[in-house]
């Protein structure tokens, strides 16, 4: 086994801009598509109609009132090529009583600018509409008081805390970012296997002391290692770096992870009993991987996903399983037995796929022996 585990040492260490570039590109990945959510949200807001500066001083006052969102006036051209150009997720078209959002694309930030932005605008219109309808100026002031010492008072409170935590979209994307380039490096190291018994090099090993139990191990845990290791170091700079928010379990997050490399190392062993050359992995694995966060929900809010076909097809990769229970780690601060049952699946999930690849293999040898 160790003789197994230093060949693969040996590649790396003469070629290791494969692993380099799978951790930049984790930290990079997140960067850019979810830096921005850690800080507040920047919405440029503008208006085109007759009294423009007094619109978007009225709506700028209203709308920044959460500390997620910025709502910042901006020139109308300059919004729009920032919109057209990605620099900015959403812009939002003023008009007296009305609004209009600018997007190129439905990210998470767009929901949450809509959802916000139609609040405002709908208490506005109940308070305009009483104004209109009593002729009394002081109705708003008059409003504003009784809510803010309404008879009827509603307090959010969570589960097991007296605060509902704030869930940080950002946080998620990290994670999903994360774990799909730590997809590609499982895949890469375990597709070694095919490499090595194209290459010849397996059958050497087999006339050699090493045992067909020890081989495998060796290549499994390699891969563990060496993924382990992207993604620990990823956490490590998004926490002490990077100032992200991911709580005071970090032990809990990388046994997730752990379990959650265990499962992806038996899926693409799995996959490499199937094919019959490295060239056909390299094929069929990249086109595969990228859609398991998709079908999974890795990229929007939880709940989004709703069709049960869909939800039961996530359910058979663990990185469904591994989202929950580090978004319930980090946000609602769970404990090992609260994350016991998506550890347990993710176990399963590996043993299963981990015996049938390993006797696809084997039966792959066994039947070009007889032949």
């Amino acid at each position: 086994m160790k003789s197994v585990i230093w060949a693969q040492i040996s590649k790396d260490k003469r070629n290791p801009i494969l692993v380099l570039a799978f951790i930049i590109g984790s930290i990079l990945a997140t960067l850019f598509f979810a830096g921005g959510i850690q800080t507040p949200t920047k919405v440029a807001i503008f208006s085109e109609e007759v009294n423009a500066e007094e619109i978007e001083a009225k709506w700028e006052e209203l709308l920044n009132v959460d500390d997620s969102l910025n709502f910042v006036v901006t020139d109308p051209t300059e919004a729009r090529e920032d919109v057209r150009d990605g620099n900015i997720d959403v812009a939002v078209q003023l008009m007296e009583m009305d609004y209009r959002l600018l997007v190129t694309s439905e990210l998470p930030t767009v929901s949450i600018v809509r959802q916000h932005v139609d609040k405002v605008f709908q208490q506005e219109a109940q308070i305009s509409a009483l104004i209109s309808s009593t002729g009394d100026e002081n109705v708003r002031s008059e409003v504003e008081n009784y809510l803010a010492d309404a008879p009827v008072q509603m307090e959010a409170q969570g589960l097991d805390s007296e605060e509902v935590p704030n869930y940080n979209m950002g946080i998620q994307l990290m994670f999903a970012f994360t774990f799909l380039i730590s997809m590609f490096l499982v895949g890469f190291k375990v597709n070694n296997v095919t490499n090595d018994k194209v290459s010849g090099v397996w059958n050497r090993m087999i006339l050699s002391p090493i045992s067909k139990t020890s081989m495998y191990f060796g290549y499994i845990l390699y891969s563990f290692l060496i993924t382990m290791f992207q993604i620990v170091v990823v956490l490590v700079v998004f926490k002490y770096v990077m100032n992200y928010e991911l709580g005071d379990n970090l032990w809990m997050l990388v046994l997730i992870s752990a379990f959650f490399t265990f499962s992806m190392i038996s899926i693409a062993m799995l996959l490499t009993g199937l094919v019959k050359s490295p060239e056909q992995f390299y094929a069929i694995y990249p086109s595969i991987i990228p859609l398991i966060p998709l079908v999974s929900g890795a990229y929007m809010m939880p709940g989004t996903i709703t069709n049960q076909v869909l939800l039961f097809i996530a359910d058979l990769f663990p990185l469904a399983h591994a989202m929950d229970a580090l978004m319930s780690v980090i946000f609602y601060d769970a404990n090992f037995s609260d994350i016991l049952m998506p550890l347990l699946f993710m176990i399963l999930i590996g043993v299963i796929a981990m015996g049938i690849g390993i006797n696809l293999i084997e039966r792959r040898g066994l039947n070009k022996v007889v032949k």
